[in-house]
């Protein structure tokens, strides 16, 4: 997977914002930091993203491809989640292309259901129609996380 879907410009500017509140514990629904080794550096890399937990257990998604997060995350096979100030160390599973379809059908297709406005808001601002999970899962990488 070598495909960066177009990152809608207000992300750039939000995430340094999601980013601090996150890190002083303000709960923002689903969201959490995911910190991963740089692939080229090794330096820790943190991002905002959205933790979906269901049971007991977690996948993070990427909306917009193969970017940044996600190539450090493959390389580095494990990161540090932390929601309201609570880290854990994790590892993760990429899941292969009827796992994705599986995941955006049958995962968040149905919790986005459980949320008002959810498919709705996923379809506006991710860009994912969750009404056809085929074409959600074509180049939107997905991550099974599991504690280490």
């Amino acid at each position: 997977m070598t495909e960066t879907l177009r990152v809608p410009r207000i992300v750039p500017m939000l995430n340094p914002i999601a980013k601090r509140l996150l890190a002083a514990g303000a709960p923002l629904g689903p969201n959490g930091l995911v910190t991963v080794a740089g692939r080229t550096s090794g330096e820790p890399r943190t991002t905002p993203l959205a933790i979906l937990e269901i049971g007991d257990r977690r996948w993070i998604w990427s909306p917009w491809g193969d970017v940044h997060w996600v190539r450090n995350l493959r390389a580095a096979g494990a990161a540090t989640i932390t929601v309201r100030r609570r880290s854990e160390e994790v590892t993760a599973t990429e899941l292969d292309r009827a796992q994705r379809i599986e995941f955006f059908r049958d995962v968040l297709g149905l919790a986005a259901r459980d949320i008002p406005f959810g498919r709705s808001f996923i379809r506006v601002v991710d860009g994912t129609d969750l009404d056809d999970p085929i074409a959600a899962a074509e180049g939107r990488p997905v991550f099974e996380l599991h504690p280490r």
